[in-house]
């Protein structure tokens, strides 16, 4: 292998993964770890930090091996993670105090209703774009600081280092020499101003969280640091961070306003580019960064649902109703419809527009007549909802209209090579939708962001240009069964929400 290359490390909810890119974005090599998932309680998900650390090495040096490529030509290391998910370690020793608390971890939903009520909802998104949720970072880290021993008073001395993934695996590439994360990561913590761009002091103040624990905060792509020379054999420089989704949106190269991207993996994620502009939501979608570069936040609406491709692993692994997931389009194509079957996947609470941290997950609409076929289609078509209830959101937050309009979904991730259930999203949007040639964006991106930081490419045009169609599929469902579909859905949600909300 001859020129340079790009490698990027996606660091996600159920793996770990290494891709090598060349110069255009093609994936030259990989290699994967899968990541355990520990439950201690129920609602309550942790990864172990260590096996992080541990996969990343491993897949690092499996993918050079793999790609049979000199260490010499690879021009930056890009970094992407599973948001939210956070971990607190000891800066002396490097050792966590506590398992990585994940994203879909519900532990501290009443620390959010409490906080609700003294600093309220209005306030926290005029500050940060976020709403109160057990989703965010700041909850998880006020639960470290109070119910590990000790945790607090080392904090306060400035012992103790947060960060989400991100922050983590740059620590140790580094060798301990770098806390740092991206402004990506950072808005998703409950605890980053936007207008600012800075850690907020009221909120810090509120949550009774040290700002000595937190990292500094950099744009997506520039300078993070090096690599120790025991991870590759020679230091490498470490020049793009995001947050999974933000990569994704980079990778999927949606740099205008009005361009919109869904990438289904575990979740699902829409993200809408708003530009320089901060859309205020009043259908409980999120504001956040969708980047930031050379010192200016590019802005999104973002909706996020907990539970997209999870759905699917539950049915091979919980249900154990099917032994592969590549399967299930076949499965649903072979009856017309689910005969009345709608699976809400509320399996860890419900995410937008709900935020409903109590709903649980119910089949409902079942008959001596459903089967294997019926379940596992109304588990697929639970995604193509779920996203129309996202971009029904959306739509209402822009307004008729606004110049920021959605053409076209962009999508990615595992779920995206289902044919079947990305003809599905498109009936129900009634919005065609474009797949890539290059499914792994959010590597893809991770990888862009680091080629941009290195100086491999000039710009956000250079990179939009790499991009290329896969498929398109357009909306060929009548527009009265697409809507009556749909208002079966949104009777199957009320039917699972919680009491509390």
């Amino acid at each position: 292998m001859t020129g340079r290359y790009l490698l990027a490390l996606d660091q996600g909810t159920t793996s770990t993964r290494a891709i090598l890119f060349d110069e255009e974005g093609t994936p030259r090599a990989s290699a994967q770890e899968e990541l355990k998932q520990h439950f201690p309680k129920p609602g309550w998900v942790e990864h172990d930090p260590d096996e992080i650390w541990r996969d990343t090495i491993s897949v690092f040096r499996r993918v050079m091996s793999n790609a049979r490529a000199d260490v010499a030509q690879i021009a930056g290391i890009g970094i992407t993670n599973q948001r939210e998910t956070t971990v607190m370690w000891d800066r002396e020793t490097g050792k966590p105090i506590h398992n990585a608390i994940v994203w879909q971890d519900r532990r501290t939903a009443d620390w959010c209703r409490k906080m609700a009520k003294q600093v309220g909802d209005k306030e926290l998104g005029a500050r940060t774009g976020l709403l109160f949720d057990a989703y965010f970072s700041g909850s998880k880290i006020a639960w470290l600081l109070d119910n590990v021993a000790g945790a607090r008073k080392l904090a306060e001395k400035g012992k103790l280092a947060f960060g989400t993934i991100d922050t983590y695996v740059l620590w140790r590439l580094t060798g301990g020499a770098v806390h740092r994360t991206d402004a990506t990561n950072a808005s998703r913590t409950m605890l980053f101003n936007l207008a600012e761009q800075d850690w907020d002091a009221t909120l810090l103040k509120a949550f009774n969280i040290p700002r000595a624990i937190l990292p500094e905060v950099r744009d997506c792509a520039g300078e993070f640091g090096a690599s120790t020379a025991d991870v590759l054999g020679r230091p490498v420089p470490i020049t793009g961070v995001a947050g999974d989704q933000h990569a994704a949106t980079v990778g999927q190269a949606c740099f205008k306003p009005g361009m919109i991207k869904a990438t289904y993996g575990t979740g699902c994620f829409v993200l809408l580019n708003t530009g320089a502009k901060q859309v205020r939501s009043k259908n409980r979608m999120l504001t956040t960064l969708a980047y930031r570069l050379d010192g200016k936040p590019t802005f999104a609406l973002e909706g996020s649902i907990f539970v997209s491709g999870a759905a699917v692993q539950w049915l091979r692994d919980g249900l154990k109703i099917i032994a592969n997931a590549a399967h299930t389009g076949t499965l649903a194509e072979s009856v017309g419809d689910t005969g009345g079957v709608y699976l809400v996947p509320a399996f860890t609470g419900l995410g937008a527009p709900h935020w409903d941290p109590d709903a649980r997950g119910a089949i409902l609409g079942l008959t001596r007549a459903s089967g294997q076929a019926e379940v596992v289609r109304a588990a697929l078509e639970a995604t193509g909802y779920q996203t129309r209830d996202l971009m029904s959101a959306m739509r209402a937050d822009i307004g008729a209209r606004s110049k920021i309009a959605a053409a076209a979904l962009r999508v990615d991730g595992g779920m995206a090579v289902n044919d079947w259930v990305m003809q599905f999203v498109a009936d129900q949007l009634d919005v065609p939708v474009e797949r890539p040639v290059v499914t792994e964006t959010t590597a893809m991106g991770a990888a862009f962001l680091a080629g941009l930081g290195a100086g491999v490419f000039s710009s956000i045009d250079d990179i939009a240009k790499r991009w290329r169609l896969d498929r398109k599929f357009t909306p060929a469902m009548a527009a009265e069964r697409r809507d009556a579909l749909y208002s079966g859905w949104c009777d199957a949600v009320s039917r699972v929400r919680s009491a509390r909300r």
